[in-house]
């Protein structure tokens, strides 16, 4: 009988920005036959893999397992990888950035749009964020788990079917679950000082989630609130069942994965004390994903490994911060601690 002999081994891991980055690499890694543990950290970036590697160098097995993640854009190594920032992207990215604004504040004046107030987060804004999320690496998790579904279902010659149940238990959860941490917000008396905290809380989120999107100061990831980890294992489980109507679950946990942008919205909604705004702010979150998941669902497109990944998330990062300092000032505004800063 061969006796086992499991060696434990740590790798660089180059391509990881968030807490859903965490998820995949240990969930997709732990699927493969000879490693029976692996344990990634985003401080580090570096994962930690146990098992049976059969006397292979780690060099080997940093090649082999590299093809395992690489379709999620991410790739191990021995030595430790220098981060490379890519500053010159800011050449592009700031313009861009500076062009959105203007556009947004052109388009306030006229009052064609009224993406940010001083009292909410309008539907409009959550329909952007939900854009810019769908296109970022924080869904990493989700984008893994349509190109898994897809590719699985797809082997049996049903592609169609598995996308309209994933994206229907999505949007209509979305809707639903929003709306029901939007009743529980209601039980609560929060007050203006408690409205504030929670909306000035959402605020730093989105603030920490442009600034990672940088990609300029890692050491601000590990800041990233996150949903439970043990949660999140649960829901990214159900991608596993083997069911007819496994794709509808899979939309449904979408809502319990670790997404930054989702759980701002989500905490928004449970701000609004409302069973229907709080659900109409997370289906416009989930209709500002849709696009781009139905794409990645009928394609191998990832913006992730784009030559042009770089300046895109530049660009997002910078609008995402905007977006933040706005609703963090006008937070301040509506407590009166500062007076109004925009005129919109």
């Amino acid at each position: 009988m061969k006796n086992n002999i499991f060696q434990t081994h740590t790798f660089h891991i180059r391509g990881m920005h968030c807490n859903s980055c965490i998820l995949l690499t240990e969930s997709e890694l732990q699927d493969v036959d000879y490693i029976s543990q692996a344990t990634s950290n985003l401080k580090t970036h570096t994962v930690e893999v146990c098992g049976d590697f059969g006397g292979k160098t780690p060099e080997e097995i940093a090649r082999e397992l590299t093809q395992v993640l690489e379709k999620h854009g991410y790739a191990l190594s021995v030595d430790k990888l220098q981060h490379d920032k890519k500053l010159s992207d800011f050449t592009i990215a700031v313009p861009i950035a500076i062009l959105f604004a203007v556009l947004f504040v052109f388009l306030q004046k006229l009052g064609i749009v009224n993406l940010v107030n001083a009292s909410n987060v309008s539907y409009g804004t959550a329909f952007m964020i939900g854009v810019i999320a769908s296109l970022s690496t924080c869904m990493a998790v989700v984008g893994g788990l349509v190109l898994s579904m897809s590719a699985t279902f797809a082997r049996e010659g049903d592609k169609v079917r598995p996308q309209i149940l994933f994206h229907t238990g999505r949007i209509v959860s979305f809707f639903v679950l929003g709306g029901v941490i939007g009743a529980i917000g209601s039980a609560f008396t929060l007050g203006i000082m408690g409205s504030f905290i929670l909306g000035l809380f959402v605020g730093i989120v989105m603030l920490l989630l442009g600034i990672n999107l940088l990609d300029v100061f890692p050491s601000f990831k590990r800041f990233q609130p996150a949903m439970p980890k043990f949660l999140s294992k649960h829901a990214l489980g159900v991608s596993k069942l083997n069911h007819a109507f496994t794709p509808l679950l899979v939309g449904v946990a979408t809502f319990f994965l670790p997404c930054g942008f989702t759980q701002a919205m989500q905490l928004y909604s449970l701000t609004t004390g409302s069973f229907l705004t709080g659900g109409l702010t997370m289906l416009s979150f989930a209709f500002g994903t849709l696009p781009v998941l139905a794409l990645i669902g009928f394609s191998s497109f990832s913006i992730k490994n784009s030559s042009k990944a770089g300046i895109f998330f530049k660009s997002a990062g910078l609008i995402v911060i905007l977006f933040a300092l706005f609703n963090i000032i006008n937070s301040l505004v509506v407590i009166g601690f500062i007076a109004p800063v925009f005129n919109f």
